[in-house]
């Protein structure tokens, strides 16, 4: 008999009854993969019977993971993780939260074209020919220096809610759209030092490929992105230029990274305010930062145009959405992660 198919909710509280203990982590590597479909078989074999839930990436160029990790499997995951010829070395990226709260709530292994969507077509491009690393003392001497320019690979909701000091965030939704017009975007600066930063550096590593591709020649980016940034400063006892709070992709929505809020609430407009929220209404669900009074009075809800759909009838709601999704009125037309 097969098992029955859980609900999200189902499978959230079936994690917290749990009451485990989590290490919450990131990894990617470039690196050729043969058979991604039979390598993520053995990672979800052998992930299952551990517990580990997360999201992983895996293509013939690598492989992204964001993973819950139970606390006492730590040491066979480590061992099987080092085991594979691919993964050997790699290293980990620890999030700042860890403990009773896991970031995810299953475990999702897909096969990609690519481990980042970047869009490009250009077969001549070399992505394994990448910037240097910098630390993040290093990282810092670029902030503070004029001469050098210091740029933000992650998307605008991302650097709406936290960013360094001084850096270039570009206005775009997807990584696909920044690697674009990261050339033109820079072109100015092309005989200046530059320094990309991303969430965890899969992205600005590959995005250091591209400008040199361009004929950029003084690019590098920040070892283990805002992630590694975070445990550098506080291990070494460093000054913290990170602004504000880490997006991240799981059900946590973010990371503080410094106790500083430089985003506005998106229902107001005027309240300080850097939590992400999804609007209750499934058939909008978009994501959307609320400060605490706004999000009480709309109910969690983005607008109260969602809180009165939400009220009506199940059979009208669903006859509402095949409707909107047939022809897509105006007024339905909202941006998946941004209000404004």
């Amino acid at each position: 008999m097969k098992s029955p198919i859980l609900s999200r909710q189902e499978q959230k509280n079936l994690v917290k009854q749990a009451k485990t203990e989590w290490t919450v982590l990131s990894f990617y590597r470039y690196t050729e993969i043969k058979n991604p479909v039979n390598f993520a078989d053995r990672l979800r074999k052998v992930w299952s019977a551990l517990g580990v839930l997360g999201r992983i990436y895996v293509a013939k160029e690598g492989i992204n993971a964001q993973l819950s990790v139970p606390k006492q499997f730590w040491s066979r995951f480590d061992v099987f993780v080092q085991s594979l010829p691919e993964l050997a070395g790699v290293p980990y990226k620890f999030a700042a939260c860890g403990g009773a709260k896991p970031a995810f709530y299953k475990l999702t292994i897909k096969v990609k074209d690519k481990i980042v969507a970047d869009g490009i077509t250009d077969h001549n491009f070399d992505a394994g020919k990448t910037g240097s690393y910098l630390s993040a003392s290093e990282f810092n001497d670029y902030i503070d220096d004029s001469d050098k320019v210091v740029v933000d690979m992650r998307n605008s909701y991302e650097s709406e809610v936290g960013h360094f000091s001084g850096a270039v965030t570009p206005d775009v939704d997807t990584f696909r759209q920044g690697i674009k017009v990261l050339p033109k975007l820079l072109s100015e600066h092309k005989n200046k030092p530059i320094a990309l930063y991303c969430t965890g550096g899969i992205r600005c590593e590959k995005a250091s490929a591209w400008l040199l591709h361009h004929g950029f020649s003084k690019v590098s980016h920040l070892k283990g992105g805002i992630i590694d940034y975070k445990q550098q400063v506080d291990r070494a006892g460093l000054k913290n230029k990170f602004r504000g709070k880490n997006f991240v992709f799981d059900e946590r929505l973010g990371e503080r990274i410094s106790e500083e809020v430089i985003a506005t609430c998106h229902l107001c407009g005027v309240s300080p305010a850097d939590t992400h929220y999804h609007c209750h209404n499934q058939a909008c669900h978009i994501l959307f930062i609320g400060c605490d009074a706004c999000l009480t009075k709309r109910r969690g809800y983005c607008s109260y145009r969602c809180l009165g759909f939400n009220r009506l009838p199940r059979l009208f709601k669903k006859f509402l959405i095949r409707h909107h999704n047939k022809r897509k009125p105006p007024q339905f037309k909202k941006h998946r992660l941004r209000l404004n």
